[in-house]
């Protein structure tokens, strides 16, 4: 009895110890197998982080190479933002907007003289100027404030007062206004090529007022009910006397010729001979000059 009891535990032991055996085996091998795996690199990991350490490296040289640029130059690069266009110092500041005008020839005499859409004063352009009426501050060309001085007078002694509104504008006044405009416009949504465009059917582009040249004076008022004026009807009657034309008329083709409102208030000096003339034809500075 003993001795099979012997036998039986002996043979437990046995097995117990082969299963022993056998488990450090496998756990031992998987220990090696694990090791060596976790010291071999993963083939996507490495093409990660050699990808990222690329970029990285890609990303600081364009950077340097940015500051650099940055530093040689001041000019707009591809990146620059949608509402400050790239400028071209060759070219019109607007001409982002489609506004290329020519620039006009200021030699030639007052008759002559145009100013518009297309043809544009030079940028340092400044006239002499002198008060267009005595003590009221309001300047003109000082070719031109004598005629708006006598015609003054003339009204005055008529009962009627023709009171000097606005007179010259600077370059840089008209800029700040048209500039302002703009500012405008964008804040309602519109682009900046869109907002300047807009801009412009209100306020003629820096350069192109006759404002900006001293040869005009807006008169009075400013809204087209003073159409309605007596003021009007003196200047209707007696203004080309003194060489001055209603510049912006109210017909339709005249608006589709000037590119410019009606602007019953706006008077532009071409000198006495030239203003009955354009007077008597029922014509714009344009047509009459053969530039419609």
């Amino acid at each position: 009895m003993n001795k099979k009891m012997t036998a039986k535990v002996i043979r437990t032991i046995v097995v117990q110890a082969v299963l022993i055996i056998i488990t450090i085996t496998v756990v031992g091998g998987a220990v090696i197998t694990h090791q060596k795996y976790k010291n071999t690199p993963d083939p996507d990991s490495t093409t990660s982080s050699q990808d990222s350490q690329s970029s990285s490296e890609v990303t600081d040289t364009q950077s340097t190479s940015s500051s650099s640029m940055s530093q040689q130059s001041s000019e707009p690069d591809d990146t620059t933002s949608s509402t400050q266009p790239p400028v071209d110092s060759d070219k019109y500041p607007y001409a982002y907007a489609g506004f290329m005008p020519e620039i006009t020839d200021v030699n030639v005499d007052l008759s002559k003289f145009i100013v518009n859409g297309k043809y544009s004063l030079p940028k340092n352009y400044k006239p002499t100027l002198a008060e267009a009426v005595k003590g009221t501050d309001v300047m003109l060309d000082y070719r031109v404030a004598p005629y708006y001085q006598a015609m003054y007078d003339a009204a005055k002694a008529d009962g009627i007062t023709l009171t000097p509104v606005s007179g010259y504008r600077s370059y840089e006044r008209q800029t700040n206004n048209f500039e302002n405009r703009i500012a405008q416009n964008m804040k309602a949504g519109l682009d900046r090529k869109e907002a300047t465009i807009k801009a412009a059917t209100v306020i003629m582009v820096p350069g192109s007022s006759e404002h900006n040249a001293g040869l005009a004076m807006d008169i009075c008022s400013l809204s087209e009910s003073f159409e309605n004026s007596k003021e009007f009807e003196w200047l209707s009657k007696n203004a080309a006397n003194y060489g001055f034309i209603l510049r912006y008329p109210k017909d339709a083709k005249s608006r589709e010729i000037t590119g410019v409102v009606y602007e019953p208030w706006h008077y532009r000096f071409v000198g006495i001979d030239t203003a009955k003339d354009i007077k008597a034809k029922g014509v714009t500075l344009e047509e009459y000059l053969g530039l419609a």
